[in-house]
């Protein structure tokens, strides 16, 4: 079996795949000051918790936009596993040609979910990676990584206006019931929920004119922790694939493990 680690600013997700089926996944906290074995306690409680066997792993891919753990947890799994994982970067086999101006800053996240939203949907299409920070990738027709934008996600913007006002409180980050608050907490969640769903648009928007295509012809595809609450009000957005990048990394695993 496969295990596929997705390290985000927020979150680490994994996944179990028993060939192309992922039959396991959870998600965890990102934390920068574990160690390998912190780490490798926590994967080994969790496996033990859900009768799944360390032994049964036979291969690792990792990709990981935290610098700090691009050595903790290949060092993790080299222990716990005794397994040299796949670490998404330089070298390694992605099937994309990335049109970046420099193709070693595109983060390993965006890199995997380009790949899978072509191979699961094809091209052209836009991704919509709701994280830390809100990525949009477009693939043209082609299968080519052409570029695209970077915007703060709704959780940090959320958390500036808590810290930068004196007066504005922590919310939770939820659809209220109109858009015209009538108190200051559901007056935030509707600036952050419609808001972000309106520069969400208006971004999709810019990127298919830029293309010169219609809306008909592109694919729109989102990710991430809040794809579904935003998606949700959006008018551009046609799938959210909750596990788009596990498939990206199961799919650049497969085409290493063929071409080695």
């Amino acid at each position: 079996m496969l295990l596929v680690i997705d390290v985000g600013n927020t979150n680490i997700v994994f996944g179990v795949y028993d060939g192309k089926k992922l039959i396991y996944d959870r998600r965890i906290a990102t934390d920068k000051e574990k160690t390998s074995d912190e780490y490798g306690m926590l994967f080994d409680q969790f496996f033990k918790h859900d009768n799944i066997e360390i032994e049964d792993i036979d291969d690792i891919i990792i990709s990981s936009v935290v610098p700090t753990l691009m050595h903790t947890l290949p060092a993790m799994t080299q222990r716990y596993f005794n397994i040299v994982p796949i670490v998404i970067g330089p070298g390694v086999k992605t099937g994309m040609n990335i049109k970046y101006d420099n193709p070693r800053e595109v983060g390993a996240d965006r890199i995997v979910n380009a790949v899978a939203a072509y191979e699961k949907y094809g091209g052209p299409v836009i991704i919509v990676d709701f994280g830390t920070a809100n990525t949009f990738c477009y693939v043209n027709k082609e299968g080519e990584y052409l570029g695209g934008v970077i915007t703060p996600g709704i959780s940090i913007s959320a958390e500036a206006l808590f810290l930068r006002t004196a007066k504005l409180p922590k919310v939770e980050i939820t659809k209220p019931e109109k858009v015209i608050g009538k108190n200051t907490i559901t007056s935030i969640q509707s600036g952050l929920i419609y808001g972000f769903a309106g520069m969400i648009d208006y971004i999709i928007d810019k990127m298919i004119e830029e293309m010169n295509q219609s809306k008909e012809d592109v694919m729109v595809v989102a990710t991430g922790g809040f794809s579904n609450l935003i998606s949700a009000e959006t008018k551009n957005i046609k799938v959210v694939d909750k596990y788009l990048t596990l498939e990206g990394l199961r799919i650049i695993y497969e085409r290493n493990k063929v071409s080695n």
